[in-house]
C-alpha cells in the first residue's frame, strides 16, 4: 500500500487551484466542483472541504487565483510596453487570453448564472489594484491617470465579450475572428498616441 505524500496547506491549496484551472480549461466551469477537483489531486472531498468551505469557495479562489496570475501578466506587458520593449497588441492579447483560453470569461459567467456574483469580487478587486498601480504612474508622467482607468475598462469589457461570442459574431458580420482584438489594439494605440501628445 502505498501512501501519499503529506502536503503543506498551502500546497494543498495550490495544487487543488491548479487541477480547479485545468478542469476549467479542459471542460468547462460547470466541472470546477469539489469531487472532481479532489479526484484529479488524489485527495479527499473532506481535505478541499477543509480548505475551500465549498464549491462556491473554491470557485471564488479559482477567480481569485486566475485575477493575480493574468494581472501580473498584463502588469509586465504594460511595463514592457512604456519601456518601448512591447506593444499594445501584446497587452490585447494577454487580456484576450486571459478571458478566452485561460477561462476567465467562462468561469465568470457561470459564476453570474448560478448566483455567485460575488465571487467576480476577486477578478474586480485584482485588476482594479492594477489599474489604480499602472495610473498612478501614468498620472505622474502625463497627468491623465483616468485615461488608463477607462481604457481599462473598455479591453475587459471587450476580452469577456470576444471570449463568449466574439468569434461567433465576428463571423456573422463577415469580419475576421481577431477582429474585436484589432479594435482594441487600435483603442490603445490612439490612447497611448494621445498620451505622449498630452
Amino acid at each position: 500500500m502505498t501512501s501519499r505524500k503529506r502536503l503543506t496547506p498551502e500546497e494543498s491549496r495550490s495544487s487543488a487551484l491548479e487541477a480547479a484551472r485545468a478542469l476549467l480549461i479542459e471542460t468547462g466551469p460547470q466541472s470546477v466542483t469539489l469531487k472532481a477537483v479532489s479526484a484529479r489531486i488524489g485527495r479527499t472531498h473532506a481535505n478541499l472541504l477543509h480548505h475551500f468551505g465549498s464549491a462556491s469557495g473554491l470557485q471564488k479562489e479559482l477567480a481569485r487565483h486566475l485575477a493575480e496570475t493574468v494581472c501580473e501578466t498584463i502588469k509586465q506587458a504594460v511595463t514592457a510596453t512604456r519601456a518601448g520593449l512591447g506593444s499594445p497588441r501584446e497587452v490585447v492579447d494577454l487580456a484576450f487570453d486571459a478571458f478566452d483560453k485561460e477561462g476567465a470569461g467562462a468561469l465568470a459567467s457561470w459564476m453570474i448564472l448560478t448566483g455567485n456574483e460575488d465571487a467576480l469580487s476577486p477578478i474586480v478587486e485584482t485588476i482594479h489594484q492594477l489599474v489604480d498601480e499602472i495610473a498612478q504612474d501614468e498620472a505622474s508622467h502625463t497627468g491623465e491617470g483616468m485615461r488608463v482607468h477607462e481604457d481599462t475598462l473598455a479591453l475587459v469589457l471587450m476580452a469577456m465579450g470576444d471570449a463568449l461570442i466574439g468569434k461567433a459574431l465576428a463571423r456573422s458580420l463577415g469580419l475576421p475572428d481577431a477582429a474585436a482584438r484589432d479594435r482594441a489594439q487600435l483603442m490603445l494605440e490612439r490612447s497611448l498616441a494621445a498620451s505622449q501628445q498630452a
